[in-house]
């Protein structure tokens, strides 16, 4: 699996909006860290969820 963002990149996720924008702390496998500015750190399994990248 190819991801689409590194750790820096700002994501969001569309399962859960009210989470805010994202910052990727880190990619470990399938499972991404990511420190939500609403909810804080969550790890992400992108084999379930599919992080949509933010460009600015």
């Amino acid at each position: 699996m190819i991801l689409d963002y590194e750790p820096g990149d700002k994501v969001k996720n569309p399962a859960n909006v009210d989470w805010g924008i994202g910052q990727v702390q880190s990619i470990i496998d399938e499972k991404v860290t990511v420190n939500f500015e609403n909810v804080g750190k969550k790890v992400i399994n992108v084999k379930n969820v599919e992080l949509i990248k933010i460009y600015e």
